[in-house]
């Protein structure tokens, strides 16, 4: 049923009860990322630390999930661990439409239980069960016993999270139905902290769809837009993992913890590389029909000599990057391998990956030794990556423990500041230029999808910092309105404002359709405001001199249009927040 307000479960863990609550807000704030900013505005405390009981682990979904292909994300909101101010985390798998079938818009958890807990909730039903049992766990462990506990599968979704989250480590990432995650800023450490191993989300209602066929029609339209454009092809056959070998030719990959941006060792982790040699079959999230997870295989010995264990594991080209050219290591299997372990652990991938590369060259250059790393590490040498990821994810000793709270940390009390490659959080996978380098440092979710400012850098020579401000501000926007729906990102190409519009306006949200481009536009002031009032400046935000010494396709990082692009876009930030404070709804 369409609704002008929104269906919110609030879940109390320190009581154990929940309550079911509708709330206005619909025609304001959309869903997704705008009820996640709408919502934590409600229930956070800005001014106390991430880790306060009562501050509000946030999931939320939009108008459109369920209705129209790719609609298949959900919003996560918290304070994070790594900077203690508001942050998003972005997760596709069946955990949008388990919401969707559950009746719900967002599910608010908020309050510590009193022991290691799973949560269950569904249209009918909450279950707050003790598995304190499953202290210590694995990623891998914990689905498995929670699969046994909550049977079903299709509109159920099961999120956990392993060592790392137990321990506060903002490098935690939440595990969604085991191929997708909420990642990055530390989501796992907030479930640690109440006291939650699980959420399992059961999809136990049904929706109905609008009758005519005026909806029938326009699904039917917006799907074939999504399989027979390229959109298929390209996602589907080498999905992002072609992007590899394309960024390592145009110089601008990172490898070897950016001491370098190009390298002939690329033929051994390139897209086609992993298609040819590890792929084993592409799955897609719920209402996807794309099926852009390509999941390979590492192969280990198992108990006795000569069995083996086949492990599936998930790549693309984020988590290549990361724990491949990054460490250096140019084997695919040996990439899959490290990915395995991070996996377990319920690490972030490209904070992981990325903070290991800093901890290589601080051994390098004699910064750290073993007694902090425990294992030897040389770039290269996947055996190594592999142990020091399970020390990072369990928090092995001192160095662990302050690495897992970001490689700055650690460099702080270490050295190696300047060849600390971070920008906002640990970097993604893309050197490509001044543009890009500000864009993540100071972008809201410190994301290479807060806007496209690595594409940006490859298709303008020019150095305005004018211009490309106005593009990350109104590009942002524009997957505001995206992240609002919620739709995946790679459907911006198909979900122009106008097929927006018009899909709103088929389910009977009118005001939605009418003036989606505004609505956005203040869905993104009211998320800076947020993220300023959590304490951030985008002025103070530093970038490492690691990113100032590199060469690309453009030659040597420009260091006067950098400071020129950082002070412009970080006055835009604040701009954007002071300008008609948006009251809650």
């Amino acid at each position: 049923m369409i609704r002008d307000t929104f269906r919110i479960l609030q879940m109390d863990l320190t009581s154990g009860r929940g309550q079911v609550m509708t709330l206005d807000g619909r025609n304001d704030f959309a869903g997704g990322s705008g009820l996640a900013a709408f919502l934590f505005d409600k229930f956070g405390r800005p001014d106390q630390p991430w880790d306060t009981p009562e501050q509000p682990l946030i999931f939320a979904i939009g108008p459109l999930t369920g209705y129209f292909p790719l609609m298949s994300k959900t919003v996560c909101a918290f304070k994070s661990p790594y900077h203690d101010q508001y942050a998003e985390s972005h997760a596709g798998g069946r955990s949008a439409l388990a919401l969707r079938f559950a009746d719900l818009d967002a599910l608010v958890v908020t309050g510590q239980a009193a022991t290691l807990s799973c949560l269950a909730v569904g249209n009918h039903h909450i279950d707050l069960k003790d598995v304190h049992y499953l202290r210590g766990k694995d990623v891998d462990a914990t689905g498995k016993m929670l699969r046994r506990m909550y049977p079903g599968s299709g509109h159920r979704s099961i999120m956990r999270i392993g060592p790392a989250g137990e321990i506060g480590s903002a490098m935690a990432g939440i595990n969604v139905d085991t191929y997708r995650h909420f990642g990055r800023l530390g989501g796992g450490a907030v479930m640690g902290t109440k006291n939650l191993k699980g959420i399992v989300i059961e999809g136990d209602a049904a929706f109905g769809l609008p009758k005519g066929k005026a909806y029938r029609n326009l699904f039917e339209d917006v799907y074939s837009r999504m399989t027979t454009t390229d959109m298929m092809s390209k996602y589907h056959n080498l999905g992002t993992a072609a992007n590899l070998d394309a960024l390592n030719a145009l110089k601008s990959l990172p490898w070897r913890n950016l001491q370098q941006t190009r390298d002939a060792a690329i033929s051994g982790v390139t897209g086609e590389r992993f298609a040819d040699d590890t792929l084993l079959r592409n799955a897609a999230c719920a209402g996807c029909p794309v099926g852009c997870i390509h999941i390979g295989f590492v192969r280990e010995k198992f108990m006795a000599e000569n069995q083996y264990l086949y492990r599936q594991v998930a790549y693309d080209y984020e988590p290549i990057f990361a724990t491949g050219t990054m460490l250096g290591v140019t084997d695919a299997f040996a990439v899959l391998g490290i990915m395995d372990v991070v996996e377990k652990m319920g690490l972030d991938v490209m904070s992981a990956g990325v903070a290991l590369a800093w901890a290589t060259e601080a051994a390098e250059k004699g910064l750290i030794s073993e007694k902090e790393s425990i294992v030897a590490l040389r770039f290269g040498d996947a055996p190594a990556f592999k142990q020091a990821m399970q020390h990072l994810g369990q928090g092995a000793n001192e160095f662990y423990c302050l690495l897992g709270q970001g490689a700055l940390k650690a460099a702080a009390q270490y050295g190696g500041e300047d060849f600390a490659c971070v920008l906002g959080q640990e970097m993604a996978g893309y050197a490509t230029g001044e543009v890009y380098y500000v864009a993540q440092a100071l972008g809201l979710r410190h994301s290479h999808l807060d806007t496209g400012g690595y594409s940006y850098d490859q298709k303008h020579d020019e150095k305005d910092a004018a211009k490309a401000i106005a593009f990350l501000v109104s590009d942002e926007q524009e997957r505001v309105a995206l992240t609002s729906m919620v739709s995946c990102l790679f459907a911006r190409g198909v979900y122009t404002p106008d097929l927006l519009a018009e899909c709103l306006a088929t389910l009977g949200y009118a005001t939605l359709s009418s003036d989606m481009t505004t609505i956005a536009g203040n869905i993104q002031q009211k998320r800076w405001q947020i993220r300023l009032a959590t304490g951030f400046d985008p002025a103070q935000v530093k970038i490492p001199k690691r990113f100032l010494e590199i060469n690309t396709w453009k030659g040597q990082t420009d260091p006067a249009y950098l400071a020129r692009l950082k002070a412009g876009y970080a006055a835009a930030i604040k701009s954007m927040a002071r300008l008609n404070p948006i009251p809650n709804a």
